[in-house]
C-alpha cells in the first residue's frame, strides 16, 4: 500500500475523480436548466375542474397544471383547514395557470386534491395566446367578421383569420420600423441641422426655408403612411372570436390582439412536436411583451452577441500590442515587473468596479466631451454622454484585457529564440519578424485568450447595468438609417434579462420558466461564440504548424 501511495497513483485517481464529478455536475446543471426551460414551450394539456368551495358551493376552473407538490396534512390543519375523513399523511396540491387575467384576480391558483370534485380534459378547449393579459382559456362559441356571424368549421375559420391578422401585423411592423422610422429619423436630423446652424450663426432665411420645405414634404409622407397604418390596424381588428370562459360567460376578443390559437387536448404527438419547435422559434426571434414575462428575447440575443463581438474587436489589438511590448521590447527591470503585477492584479478586481469606472470615465468624461465637440446641437440631450453599447464594450474590454495579455505573452514565450534569430539573420527587420513569423505562431495562444475573454464578458451583468444595458430597448443598435451602426444606443442583454425577469417581475410564477429558458439560451450563445473562436484557433494552429516546428 505504501508503494502504491509513493507511486503517485492515488493522486491521479483523485484528480480524475474530481474532474469527473465536476463534469457530471456541470452537465447535470445544464440538463436541469434545459429541461425546465424547454418544457415550458411544450403544449400542456388543459383541464376543466369542478371544485368544491369551503361553503359547499361548486365552481369551475379551467387551466393547465403548472406545478404540483406534496403538503403534510398536519401543516394544512395548522393553517385552519378542516380535513374531515382524511387519513393520509400528505395531500397533493396543484398550481393551476388559469390565464384570463382581466376577469380573475390571479392567473395562478392552488387547488387541493380534496377540493376537486371532477376533472375533465375536453378536446375543444382552446388556448388563445394574446399580445397582452396573457393566455385566454375557454370554448370557442362564435367567429365574427365585424358584426356578421361566420358559418362553417369554427377552428378552420379562426385559423384562417388569424393567418390574415398575422400578415397584417407583419406589414404594420415593417411599416413602423421601416418607412415611418426612416421619416422620424430624417425629421430629427433636420431639427438638429437647424439647431446647428443657429449655434453657428448661419441660420439664414434661405437655409431655414429649405429645412422647412423638407420637413413639410416629410410630414406629408408621414401623414400618408400614418393613414395606411391606421387602415391596417382597423383591418386587423375587423374579426372577433366569442369564447365561453370558466365563469360560463361569453367574452368577445378582437383577433387583432390574438397571436395564436391551439387546441392542445386534441393534438397528436407530431402536432405537439411541431408546435413545440414553433414556440421555440417565436421565443428566439420575437420581441418581449408584458414586462418581459412573455414573448421572445431576440433583442437581448442580438445585443449580447453584438456587444461581445465589439468587445472582442477592441480588446484583441489592445491586448496583443501590450503583450508584444512587454515581451519583445520592454526591458527586464523593476518597472516591467510592476506592470506585469498590475496586469495580473487587474484580473481580480470586482466587475462592478469596472462598471463604475466605465460610467465615470467613458460615459461622463469621454462621452460628454464628444457631445460638446461634435454634437453641441443635441445638448442637453446626450448622444455619447449617456450609457450605450460602445461604452459597455470598452468597459468589458478593459475587464478582460489582462486575460488576453497574459495568454498572448505566454504564447510569445513558447516561441524559441532561434526562430527570431533566424529571421533576423536572413535580413528581416524586427517588425517584419514579429508580423510574419512570431504573431502567426502565437495566434493560437491569442485566440485562447480571446476565448476566455468572450466566456467571461458574455456572462457579465453588474458593470453593464451602469454603462448601457436596459430592461427594454426600443431600437436595435443596427438599422437601415445612416450610419447604420449606432454604437451610442442602449441595448438589451440576456444576463440582465434573466435578472430582470427573475427578480423584478410582478408575476413570479409566469416568469420562472422564462428564467430557465433564457439561462439555457445564454449558455447556448456563449458556447456558440466559444466554439466559433475554438474553430478559428484550431484552423490557425494547423495553418502555422510548420512554422512552429
Amino acid at each position: 500500500m505504501s508503494k502504491w501511495f509513493k507511486s503517485g497513483a492515488p493522486w491521479i485517481w483523485m484528480t480524475g475523480g474530481a474532474v469527473s464529478v465536476s463534469l457530471v455536475a456541470v452537465l447535470g446543471l445544464l440538463l436541469l436548466i434545459g429541461w425546465r426551460g424547454l418544457t415550458f414551450f411544450w403544449p400542456h394539456s388543459i383541464y376543466e375542474w369542478q371544485v368544491s368551495a369551503p361553503t359547499g358551493e361548486q365552481y369551475t376552473v379551467i387551466g393547465e397544471i403548472h406545478d404540483r407538490e406534496q403538503v403534510p396534512v398536519a401543516q394544512l390543519r395548522g393553517a385552519g383547514l378542516t380535513l374531515e375523513g382524511v387519513t393520509a399523511e400528505t395531500l397533493t396540491r396543484y398550481l393551476i395557470k388559469t390565464g384570463n387575467r382581466e376577469f380573475v384576480p390571479l392567473d395562478f391558483r392552488w387547488l387541493l386534491e380534496t377540493n376537486i370534485v371532477e376533472r375533465q380534459q375536453p378536446a375543444d378547449l382552446v388556448v388563445l395566446e394574446r399580445t397582452n393579459h396573457g393566455n385566454f382559456y375557454g370554448y370557442v362559441e362564435q367567429v365574427r367578421q365585424g358584426d356578421t356571424l361566420v358559418e362553417g368549421d369554427l377552428r378552420k375559420q379562426l385559423q384562417t383569420r388569424l393567418s390574415r391578422v398575422r400578415e397584417l401585423n407583419s406589414e404594420m411592423k415593417s411599416l413602423q420600423k421601416g418607412d415611418i422610422g426612416t421619416i422620424n429619423f430624417k425629421l430629427e436630423k433636420l431639427r438638429l441641422k437647424q439647431r446647428s446652424l443657429e449655434l453657428a450663426g448661419e441660420a439664414t432665411e434661405t437655409a431655414i426655408a429649405d429645412i422647412r420645405d423638407q420637413e413639410q414634404q416629410l410630414r406629408a409622407d408621414y401623414q400618408a403612411l400614418e393613414k395606411r397604418l391606421f387602415s391596417l390596424r382597423e383591418q386587423a381588428r375587423r374579426d372577433n372570436v366569442v369564447v365561453r370562459d370558466m365563469r360560463g360567460e361569453q367574452v368577445t376578443l378582437s383577433l387583432g390582439n390574438v397571436l395564436d390559437a391551439t387546441w392542445p387536448n386534441d393534438m397528436g404527438g407530431i402536432a405537439k412536436v411541431g408546435h413545440w419547435f414553433s414556440q421555440i422559434g417565436k421565443f428566439v426571434s420575437g420581441e418581449p411583451r408584458e414586462a418581459n414575462t412573455e414573448g421572445g428575447v431576440f433583442p437581448a440575443i442580438f445585443g449580447t452577441v453584438f456587444m461581445v463581438i465589439l468587445m472582442a474587436i477592441i480588446v484583441t489589438p489592445l491586448g496583443v500590442v501590450a503583450a508584444i511590448y512587454l515581451h519583445e521590447y520592454a526591458g527586464k527591470n523593476n518597472l516591467t515587473k510592476i506592470i506585469r503585477i498590475a496586469v495580473i492584479n487587474l484580473a481580480g478586481v470586482p466587475s462592478i468596479v469596472y462598471g463604475v469606472f466605465g460610467l465615470g470615465f467613458f460615459v461622463y468624461m469621454v462621452g460628454g466631451s464628444l457631445d460638446q465637440l461634435f454634437y453641441p446641437e443635441s445638448l442637453p440631450t446626450p448622444t455619447f454622454g449617456s450609457p450605450g453599447v460602445l461604452w459597455s464594450a470598452l468597459t468589458l474590454a478593459i475587464l478582460t484585457l489582462p486575460v488576453v495579455i497574459v495568454s498572448t505573452e505566454e504564447g510569445l514565450s513558447r516561441i524559441p529564440s532561434s526562430v527570431r534569430q533566424g529571421s533576423l539573420a536572413l535580413g528581416a527587420t524586427k517588425a517584419e519578424t514579429l508580423w510574419r513569423i512570431v504573431l502567426p505562431i502565437a495566434s493560437p495562444a491569442i485566440m485562447t485568450g480571446l476565448i476566455l475573454a468572450i466566456a467571461r464578458a458574455a456572462g457579465e451583468v453588474a458593470p453593464l447595468m451602469l454603462v448601457g444595458v436596459v430592461k427594454l430597448a426600443p431600437n436595435l443598435p443596427v438599422d437601415g438609417n445612416f450610419p447604420y451602426l449606432h454604437v451610442e444606443r442602449k441595448f438589451m442583454h440576456l444576463g440582465f434579462h434573466i435578472f430582470d425577469v427573475g427578480f423584478q417581475s410582478p408575476n413570479v410564477e409566469a416568469a420562472r420558466p422564462l428564467v430557465y429558458a433564457t439561462s439555457f439560451l445564454l449558455v447556448t450563445v456563449i458556447v456558440g461564440l466559444n466554439l466559433t473562436a475554438i474553430g478559428i484557433r484550431n484552423h490557425l494552429r494547423e495553418k502555422f504548424r510548420l512554422l512552429d516546428q
